[in-house]
């Protein structure tokens, strides 16, 4: 059976697994892990209550995180009065709890965990370039954000950089050979886009590897966070990634609820649903719109185009900006839904979703755009999964993985929306992963409108606790958003860590790209659709 019919299907029909039916594999540790810190999505604990483990249980821990349904959401390095804190975040799909734990660093190098487990290697480089905490045996020492022009000295020293420690990094992989060419694009582009390097390494059309060179976008909204919370705090949270602004505002507001004891009414919990679901529908019918623009089918491009708009629009009729900005505060939402409004989204919404499945149903009945869909740039289940690959790529590779799901919080503690999943890993099964999440959000949103809680719409929070640490987990239209923070003695943030899904999926796009033509760069990069200033921060 072709790509092009499983549209007719049940979704779930589309479903992969490993050996234990959840895309999952047996790794080669098998050991009992140590005892971590359990809590659920959006609370917090005492710091105390986080087990200091010695450098050498905490590996074993990361490690051994894939191997019991979950993954590594974060893992990064508090400065302490001697050394270092490495903390490690470790949602467990299984039981539905994050666990944490963290280890004392008191030297410059500790023993990489990459080569075991390939979800953190981001994260320890991270660690090399802002810290100087070098991991013994990583593979290849590159950049993440801070990256050096690329025609210097390879011996001379990396550039100051404020908060880089400055230990020599190596520079990015190049293929050699006489049959090798190297295309180089960006940072700066024709287009109006974000700035970024791309870096093909190619013999003859087809794309042998890609080296991407982020950093480019820096803000120092991480920094900025650290000393909060703070008036402005809220504003550096909704421009992290400007059109992911409910999701990371409502991952930031989640978080300071959690550290001051502040309970959300019903009615504002709804309505941030809301509002996550219009941002998550607005991304994903501009997406769709987008790739179909790549492969020159203007019919869906410019119906979407224009779709994309009338969502926003929906958006702003809820309070005022059309990128949800204002809305999520800390204790609830700063708007209300009044019953005229209730009625002009609900119907907005219907004549919208019923344009958008006229348009969209449009690719899957056209053999030239399946044609370039099908079989481009595919990411298999097994390297999606060691990668910790999150959202729409990783369930478009089979993996189960949505945190309204699995680590539930807000209204979908009480609203389950079923989970997206395709099995081919290619350009055609993210684009239709977004299209079933068009369909399912879009129910979503009919069911919450007609049902929308009495009450108010927003409590006062509370001062922050002290000593004191959160996790907050988002499903934003891209994937897991995360945020961790932990406070000092007087409520205040100590650390504040950010990890946009964007930090882990920017490598799926780079082995997405191997083996094919480089003719399909635009399409494969328009299907993972990843943020430039929400990966640099």
């Amino acid at each position: 059976m072709s790509h092009a019919d499983t549209h007719d299907l049940d979704p779930r029909a589309l479903d992969a697994g490993g050996p234990d039916g959840k895309g999952r594999f047996e790794t080669r540790d098998s050991k009992p892990g140590p005892a971590l810190a359990a809590l659920r999505n959006g609370r917090s604990l005492p710091l105390d209550d986080v087990p200091m483990l010695s450098l050498a249980e905490l590996r074993r821990a990361v490690i051994q995180a894939p191997n019991g349904h979950g993954r590594v959401s974060a893992l990064f390095a508090v400065p302490a009065a001697e050394g270092f804190r490495l903390f490690a975040v470790l949602p467990c799909e299984a039981d539905g709890l994050v666990r944490v734990g963290c280890a004392s660093l008191d030297g410059a190098s500790f023993a990489s965990m990459t080569p075991d487990c390939p979800q953190v290697h981001l994260f320890e480089r991270s660690l090399a370039e802002c810290w100087g905490l070098v991991p013994e045996g990583y593979p290849w020492l590159k950049p993440v954000r801070f990256a050096r022009p690329w025609n210097r000295d390879p011996n001379a020293p990396p550039s100051a950089f404020p908060g880089r420690s400055p230990i020599a990094l190596e520079h990015p992989y190049r293929v050699e050979g006489s049959a090798v060419q190297e295309v180089a694009v960006g940072p700066v582009h024709a287009g109006v886009i974000e700035p970024e390097h791309f870096r093909f390494q190619c013999h003859g059309e087809q794309v042998m590897h890609l080296e991407i060179s982020l950093g480019h976008q820096h803000r120092g909204i991480d920094r900025a966070l650290s000393s909060g919370p703070t008036p402005r705090s809220i504003h550096h949270v909704e421009t992290l990634a400007g059109d992911t602004t409910i999701g990371h505002t409502l991952a930031f507001s989640e978080l300071v609820e959690a550290l001051s004891a502040t309970a959300v009414p019903p009615r504002a919990l709804s309505i941030r649903a809301i509002a996550l679901e219009f941002e998550r529908l607005a991304n994903h019918v501009g997406d769709l719109g987008a790739l179909a623009g790549d492969v020159g089918y203007l019919p869906t491009a410019s119906f979407c185009g224009r779709l994309r708009g009338d969502l926003l629009n929906l958006s702003a009729a809820i309070c005022g900006s059309r990128f949800g900005r204002g809305l999520v505060r800390p204790g609830g939402v700063a708007f209300d839904l009044d019953p005229e409004r209730v009625q002009r989204l609900t119907k907005g919404l219907e004549t919208t979703l019923e344009n958008v499945e006229g348009a969209v149903t449009l690719l899957w009945e056209k053999p030239s755009v399946m044609a370039r869909f099908e079989n481009t740039g595919t990411v298999p289940l097994d390297t999606a999964d060691a990668l910790g690959l999150v959202g729409v790529a990783a369930r478009a590779s089979g993996l189960e993985r949505d945190v309204r799901h699995d680590f539930p919080s807000g209204m979908y503690r009480l609203a389950q929306i079923p989970t997206s999943v395709a099995r081919t890993g290619d350009v055609f099964a993210r684009a239709y992963v977004r299209w079933l999440e068009v369909q399912r959000s879009g129910k979503f949103l009919h069911d919450q409108l007609r049902a929308l809680p009495a009450g108010p719409v927003r409590r006062p929070a509370a001062e922050l606790r002290g000593n004191r640490l959160a996790v907050s987990l988002v499903e934003g239209w891209r994937g897991e958003i995360c945020h961790v923070a932990i406070t000092n003695a007087e409520g205040r943030f100590a650390a504040y860590e950010v990890v946009d899904p964007s930090f882990n999926n920017w490598t799926g796009l780079a082995l997405a790209l191997r083996e094919q033509a480089i003719s399909d760069f635009p399409l494969c990069n328009k299907s993972f659709y990843l943020s430039y200033c929400g990966h640099d921060l």
